[in-house]
């Protein structure tokens, strides 16, 4: 069991809430941990997922890892989905898995390779993506955790497609 106080400021601030917690109060807890619930994990793949990735024109490689349900998402569309991303040192530099949430994005508001590769899977589907610096976030980079022509490695489960609003 942990005790913990909250100063006003980091609290509800000179605004309080409401009837019940006063301007500029401090706020005490009593916490006390039950369980720890750890982050969800990718979902399983197809027993007959391909072994070898497919490279596309652009230098975009793939591997379908679960097919989905075979509605693809499309330029246009937004979409919900849960990742992880490493380099090729393996350094995760991202992961949705491990924040405990799954993110939503637009297609077309995300790097190249993305925006390509997301089009490839259905709904429900996993994919990984390999992505070249050139789709990736080229000579910039994107520091402190991707270097400059960063080749980019992705495993993508597509929860859901949300199409534009007309």
């Amino acid at each position: 069991m942990i005790e913990l106080e909250v100063p006003g400021k980091l609290g509800y601030g000179s605004q309080g809430s409401g009837k019940i917690i006063p301007p500029n109060a401090t706020l005490h807890y009593l916490v006390e941990l039950i369980r720890v619930i750890p982050p969800p994990k990718p979902g399983p793949v197809d027993a007959d997922a391909p072994e070898e990735l497919t490279t596309t024109e652009s230098g975009l490689k793939y591997r379908i890892r679960r097919k989905g349900d075979g509605k693809k998402p499309k330029v246009t569309d937004a979409v919900t989905v849960h990742y992880k991303g490493w380099l090729d040192d393996e350094t995760v530099f991202d992961s949705s898995y491990d924040r405990g949430e799954s993110v939503s994005f637009p297609m077309n508001g995300v790097i190249k390779g993305w925006t390509e590769g997301m089009q490839l899977v259905g709904e429900g589907g996993m994919i990984e993506l390999v992505v070249p610096g050139k789709l990736g976030y080229g000579p910039q980079g994107h520091p402190p955790q991707i270097p400059p022509n960063a080749t980019l490695h992705f495993l993508i489960e597509l929860i859901e497609i949300v199409p534009p609003q007309q």
